[in-house]
This record gives C-alpha cells, sequence and structure tokens, in this order.
C-alpha cells in the first residue's frame, strides 16, 4: 500500500486527503496515517495539514522498494523489485532467488555492490548512493543459443532508457556496452541454468554510471556516467522504471520471433560502430575491417579488405576501435 499511496501523491502534486486515501485503497484512517508515518522514516518529505490532507514535497530522491514500486508502470518486468542496501552481487541474489523459484521478471536492485563483476570476471566497481545496480530474472522457453542474444535485447533497451531518462545520446558499442561521447556508461552481464539444452533461468544483471564520480585508474580514460554527459541530477528510480518499460516491449519482440530479426534496424541505429573501421580481439588471431551492423542472430558482421564478409559471435571475442575504445 505504501508504493501506492506514494504513486497517487506524486502524481497528484497537490494535497490529498486523509478520507480519499482511506477510500481509494479500502483503509482505515489509521493504516493510512502508518503508511505515511512509515513512508516519512524512510526519508520522504510528506506534509500533513489538518483538513486539507498530506503532500510530498519532491526533494532529495529517496531510492528504495517503495521508490521503485511506485514508479513501474510495466506488465511484468520489474515486478516484484526486491532491494538491498548492500550486496555481493546482484547476479549472485538473482540465481540465489531463481534458484529457490522466483518468477520471470523479478529484479533484484543494490545501492551498492562488494563484488560486482563484468565481463570475463572481472571487477565492477560499485560503490554506494553513486550508481544503477540491477538484475532481472527471466525464465524462457527458447533455445539454449537463443539466450546470447538476451543481453542484446538489454542493451537497446538500457540506451532507450538513458535518453527517455535525461536526454543523453546513449549508443552501444557491439555487444551491449553502452557509450556516451566515446565513452562507457554501462556494461552488463548474464548469466543462466542449464540442464539438457533446458533453461532453468536467466539472469541479466547491468551496471549504469549514474552521479559524479572518481573512476578507478584503470578504466579512467573509457569510463563516463550521465552526471558527465548531462550535467545534472539524474533519477536512478526513474531511470530504472524506464529500461524495464524499454526491455518489455524489445522482449515481446524478440519472443515473438526468437531471433532479433524484429529488431535489427533499430538496433543498428544505435550501433555506434556501425560502418567504423574496427579491431576485432580474437583468441584466434585479431584482424580489422569494417563494421556493417548486426544480424538477427545477433553477430557482427564485419566486412573485410577483400570485400569479403564475416559474422562475429560475441563469445570470448571483443571488439575495439581502431584509434581507441570505440
Amino acid at each position: 500500500m505504501k508504493a501506492k499511496i506514494l504513486a497517487l501523491l506524486r502524481e497528484r502534486e497537490e494535497y490529498v486527503s486523509g478520507q480519499e486515501l482511506c477510500q481509494r485503497f479500502g483503509v482505515s484512517r489509521t493504516a493510512v496515517w502508518k503508511a505515511i508515518g512509515q513512508l516519512k522514516k524512510e526519508g520522504y518529505c510528506i506534509e500533513a495539514v489538518k483538513n486539507r490532507g498530506y503532500l510530498l514535497v519532491p526533494e532529495e530522491e529517496v531510492y528504495g522498494r517503495h521508490e521503485l514500486e511506485s514508479r513501474m508502470d510495466t506488465d511484468w518486468a520489474g515486478r516484484p523489485v526486491f532491494y538491498y542496501d548492500e550486496l555481493a552481487s546482484t547476479n549472485l541474489q538473482a540465481k540465489l532467488d531463481a534458484e529457490n523459484g522466483a518468477g520471470e521478471g523479478t529484479l533484484i536492485v543494490a545501492d551498492m555492490q562488494t563484488a560486482g563483476r563484468g565481463r570475463k570476471g572481472k571487477g565492477w566497481s560499485s560503490p554506494a548512493g553513486t550508481n544503477v545496480y540491477f538484475t532481472l530474472i527471466l525464465k524462457p522457453d527458447y533455445d539454449v543459443e537463443q539466450a546470447s542474444m538476451v543481453t542484446l535485447v538489454m542493451g537497446m533497451a538500457v540506451a532507450e532508457g538513458i535518453r527517455a531518462t535525461c536526454g543523453v545520446d546513449a549508443r552501444i558499442k557491439w555487444p551491449n556496452d553502452i557509450v556516451a561521447g566515446g565513452r562507457k556508461l554501462c556494461g552488463m552481464l548474464a548469466e543462466m541454468s542449464v540442464e539438457r539444452e533446458f533453461i532453468h533461468y536467466v539472469v541479466v544483471g547491468v551496471g549504469i554510471n549514474v552521479k559524479e564520480q572518481v573512476f578507478p585508474e584503470e578504466i579512467a580514460d573509457t569510463a563516463t556516467s550521465l552526471w558527465q554527459e548531462c550535467g545534472r541530477k539524474v533519477s536512478r528510480g526513474q531511470l530504472i522504471v524506464n529500461v524495464m518499460k524499454a526491455f518489455e516491449a524489445r522482449y515481446k519482440v524478440f519472443c515473438s520471433r526468437r531471433s532479433l530479426s524484429g529488431l535489427v534496424e533499430e538496433y543498428n541505429g544505435m550501433l555506434v560502430n556501425k560502418n567504423r573501421e574496427v579491431r576485432v580481439l580474437d583468441p584466434k588471431g585479431e584482424f580489422r575491417g569494417v563494421s556493417r551492423g548486426i544480424n538477427e542472430k545477433g553477430e557482427l558482421l564485419v566486412e573485410l579488405e577483400d570485400g569479403s564478409v564475416t559474422a562475429v559471435y560475441a563469445g570470448e571475442v571483443s571488439v575495439r576501435g581502431v584509434y581507441g575504445y570505440v
């Protein structure tokens, strides 16, 4: 009920009477009073004036479960939300929850991670009060080989969510790094549990740099944040909600076709290195070519010097610009 009260107060932007809240949610005045008191303890500034009701005063964002639930306007993605002040890793928690029966759409959010991980086991800096860290649980019925495309769908959703939240021109560096101004804003990590070609679950973890911060030395030249790109505060709660909404719409298209065929054009429109020369860092040997976008399998099509085109599968392969990160 607290999330519903919060959503109504935010929507109205004016005093809402206690009587209306009672009637709207079918509870007593005492229950409303207790809910308002709990929201105040969580950090919300809510004015209570006799004969007028309650008013939510916009101040510094309160980041937590009720904030996210009160903003969420999806059908299933991000429902329910489990919020933690601190976790070792949202992916680790999501896998544990998925093993214990958490359903599709469950969202794990943390303010801080003590053991955040990126691709190839690399650490992911996850300080408190600064960025967005979340993992979405999926329970798909498609084939194992199709699961790798989910991160590309999430990449599109994150780029769109960022644009909708703060107007930053976020783009994708294949397969799923999100960049702005040539620097990395976001990374993600998908993991799954498979038994005899049956997928028990897929978890997709996302980390987005939001507030002004000093990055670790090893990534200082390639990382950026939304604050640095737009120069103003960004609501972490609204950002997550916008990403969930964008993901839900695109994931529906992906599942209906079991490929990226319905999303290729949109993805390629977001691809920062399309039609640019790239270096493909393959364990079998590095080579160069011109990126021509992805195919319906999510593979990057690279045109070689002789005019032939090779399809690059993400796996252990990385792509970099010839003269820098992108």
